[in-house]
């Protein structure tokens, strides 16, 4: 998402319910690349008819989907662990023929334990690419 409807740059966005009502019903397809514990029903609650939410980072503990959540809007919960080169290929393909950017911060290798400790208290909205021209 892109504009006036791209969630705050603070890195905390979902941590605000009106997030969650603002962009009820929006996603055809989200996918959730952490790992870590997340209200999975706030997630599919984002999700349109015949959307999915697929689960690509893996959960450290079980997770709940309401069945009810789905079944109304004919929604899914899907998993994938990593494919191999070819549908990377294809992702990849796929990105680039629709403008699909990742969304990244570019850090020195310097910086390595200031992004440490970024990710320790949350303050991270993209990931970390550390630029290898910097690494001595």
């Amino acid at each position: 998402m892109r504009g006036s409807d791209s969630p705050s740059r603070n890195g905390r966005s979902t941590e605000d319910p009106a997030t969650f009502e603002r962009l009820a019903g929006s996603f055809d397809l989200i996918i959730n690349t952490v790992s870590a514990r997340l209200d999975i029903a706030a997630y599919v609650g984002l999700l349109t008819v015949d959307g999915t939410l697929v689960i690509v980072g893996a959960p450290t503990e079980p997770i709940s989907v309401d069945g009810m959540s789905l079944i109304v809007s004919r929604r899914s919960v899907a998993g994938s662990a990593n494919g191999g080169i070819p549908e990377t290929q294809e992702m990849l393909d796929f990105c680039a023929e629709h403008g699909i950017l990742p969304e990244t911060e570019l850090i020195e290798a310097s910086q390595i334990n200031d992004a440490y400790e970024r990710v320790l208290s949350s303050d991270v909205r993209y990931r970390f690419v550390i630029d290898a021209k910097t690494f001595s």
